[in-house]
């Protein structure tokens, strides 16, 4: 079976995968995947086997996924048991028990894990908690407050899926595979690990298409024109360094600018392609259909 994503993930790529495997390229070197969020891409090369023999860089400033994921791949065993019991009390008190999970033991227990570093010392139970969180909480999101807390409210499930040993032990054994490598950080990390011939694909919190289309962080500081700009400083490097680069986003204003109306970028190599894909996190259902988005690449498409 395959592995699939373990987390949902605000703009997971799932939906998009059809129109993203057209631009996989025929070779390459390393992987590296500098915003991994829920890891649709990497699971479906994976699956694949397209990364067989290959090293892999998995990097995400989020620094609870990156220890959520290093849990689960040393101990799947012991996260599969904490979310059990998760998923029994759940069942058991509902509402009641996922408020009292985020606000007297989730955000207590990361704030007395967090080291010098930022990075958040992940147990099995604490990772146990992410998930269960991320299966119960209201779209699948993960938000944090101006100070650091996740403050997502409980979803409107009936049943959820709470616990999945199938799914979060094929997870396990994609993140332990020999080549791949977690690493807490920013996207301009890509540039340290880099070289001519690697394919990197990027998946940055979407630049809003209005004013009220402002979801724009999975950590505590927002994703803003500025972090955009720098993105595409860093993804141009790239493709003049001879990579090959995927980059999804929003066709808001300021992306068209950057890329699909940039001399630079297009002397690059890059090309905007519009794809449409399926948003899910608007909190009004009924602005959940397609929306076209743009794959930014220097990949020929197939």
């Amino acid at each position: 079976m395959p592995a699939k994503p373990l987390l949902k993930w605000a703009g997971g790529k799932r939906q998009l995968l059809p129109a993203l495997r057209r631009f996989y390229p025929v070779d390459f070197g390393r992987y590296i995947e500098p915003f991994v969020g829920s890891g649709a891409v990497f699971f479906d090369l994976y699956n694949a086997g397209r990364l067989r023999g290959k090293e892999v860089v998995l990097i995400d400033s989020n620094a609870d996924l990156i220890g959520c994921y290093e849990t689960v791949r040393d101990a799947p065993e012991a996260v599969a048991s904490a979310l059990d019991t998760l998923a029994d009390a759940h069942a058991a008190r509902g509402r009641e028990h996922y408020y009292d999970v985020r606000d007297r033991r989730f955000n207590p227990t990361r704030d007395r894990e967090r080291q010098p570093d930022g990075r958040i010392a992940y147990s099995p139970e604490l990772a146990a908690m992410l998930i269960y969180l991320n299966r119960t909480g209201f779209n699948g999101l993960f938000r944090l407050n101006s100070r650091g807390a996740f403050n997502v409210p409980v979803g409107r499930y009936e049943k959820p899926r709470i616990s999945d040993r199938d799914r979060l032990f094929r997870v396990a054994e994609a993140l332990a595979s020999p080549g791949v490598r977690l690493v807490a950080g920013s996207f301009e990390l890509s540039l340290e690990y880099a070289e001519g011939g690697d394919f990197l694909y990027f998946d940055p919190p979407y630049a809003p298409l209005s004013t009220t289309a402002r979801f724009t962080s999975y950590t505590s500081r927002p994703f803003g024109p500025d972090d955009q700009q720098r993105l595409q400083e860093v993804v141009v490097a790239l493709v003049r360094r001879g990579c090959h680069v995927v980059v999804s986003n929003s066709t808001a204003t300021e992306i068209e600018r950057l890329y699909d109306r940039n001399a630079e970028a297009r002397a690059a190599g890059l090309q905007a392609h519009r794809a449409s894909a399926r948003r899910s996190v608007n909190s009004n259902a009924r602005r959940r259909g397609p929306i076209a988005e743009y794959l930014i690449t220097n990949v020929a498409r197939t």
